[in-house]
């Protein structure tokens, strides 16, 4: 078995890196990548991206967003986490067999300490009770990738705050994630082992899955990405996971409900979005204007459902003429915070 531990701290980049090599004819399989990454959510390939994430919060937080091309749920990550991915011959494994897959992670977490480490339900790897490790797997043209995360000691303030969807009333036939209860894998380790870094805790399970007595000894079985490689990469990277219209704009067609009493009075807003830009918008409620709020309305349709943009728009008009007493910043706030 081959391995690449990603020199990047950029979830769109592994993504990217991830999909190329499995796509790569001459790669030698099986290979298993790992990876480490600042602040980002990831949404699962079916879901509605608006639907999982608090948009400005992630916005406020640097938090980057970008979709896999795997089924499943959403999941935050930060410095805390390791991921994997294991890339096999599709004739090799059985599509949905995660337990078969995981199984040389699960044995390298018993050999740090955490014997209570297994697979259940569909997709999970618990401790307690606990989840620490979400997984999904994708087929493609001869092979299957099956990544996953561990949780060694990642943020749970920022999981709670960055998938946690304000209350606004979305419907929507996007798949939704199941919160589950989850736990950092740190308090479970042998006491050798409680101030593993995550770099060590990656390259524990590289020698662990390697049978390697040292990172030097396993060198002879790593995989190292060509000029051509990143380049390619590259292409990836900027096709799909930096793309607004492949992280949003693949996100199935929703309706948002949103009602806010101002002193001024009660707005009421249902926002049709289709493809990531609004298809219909109305507001409704008990307020006065001197304008035609169908005009406002109409400079709406198409755009992005997206902050920044909506707000651009707003603050071009006279606001306060649509809705008197009120102002550009709090027509996006009733949109997408309040």
């Amino acid at each position: 078995m081959k391995y690449l531990a990603m020199p990047t701290f950029d979830i769109r980049t592994n993504l990217a890196t991830e999909q190329y090599l499995m796509s790569k004819k001459d790669i030698e399989l099986p290979l298993v990548l790992f990876y480490i990454q600042k602040p980002c959510i990831i949404i699962g390939r079916n879901q509605n991206t608006l639907e999982e994430i608090d948009q400005q919060y992630c916005r406020d937080k640097n938090i980057v967003v970008t979709r896999r091309l795997s089924g499943g749920g959403a999941m935050y990550d930060d410095l805390g986490n390791l991921s994997f991915s294991f890339i096999v011959k599709a004739d090799k494994q059985r599509f949905g067999d995660f337990k078969t897959m995981v199984a040389p992670i699960v044995t390298a977490l018993h050999r740090l300490g955490v014997t209570g480490a297994v697979v259940t339900g569909r997709n999970d790897i618990v401790v307690d009770g606990k989840k620490f490790s979400g997984n999904a797997m994708y087929t493609r043209a001869g092979r299957t990738f099956s990544h996953g995360t561990l949780m060694l000691d990642v943020d749970m303030n920022e999981v709670a705050k960055a998938l946690n969807v304000p209350k606004d009333k979305i419907q929507s036939k996007g798949i939704k994630s199941v919160r589950s209860r989850v736990t950092n894998l740190r308090p479970y380790l042998a006491e050798k082992y409680k101030k593993i870094t995550t770099e060590e805790f990656r390259d524990f399970i590289i020698r662990s899955i390697l049978g390697a007595e040292s990172m030097s000894a396993a060198e002879k079985s790593a995989y190292h990405l060509t000029l051509d490689d990143q380049a390619e990469i590259k292409k990836l990277e900027q096709k799909y996971y930096r793309n607004w219209d492949w992280v949003y704009g693949h996100s199935p067609r929703f309706t948002l409900k949103k009602r806010y009493h101002f002193a001024s009075g009660t707005i009421d807003a249902r926002v049709l979005v289709e493809n990531g830009k609004i298809k219909n918008i109305r507001f409704l409620g008990d307020y006065f204007g001197t304008r035609d709020v169908t005009n406002l309305e109409k400079l709406l349709v198409g755009q992005p459902f997206e902050p920044s943009k909506i707000m651009k728009i707003l603050a071009a008009n006279d606001i306060n003429s649509y809705f008197q007493g009120l102002n550009a910043r709090q027509i996006a706030d009733l949109l997408f915070t309040l």
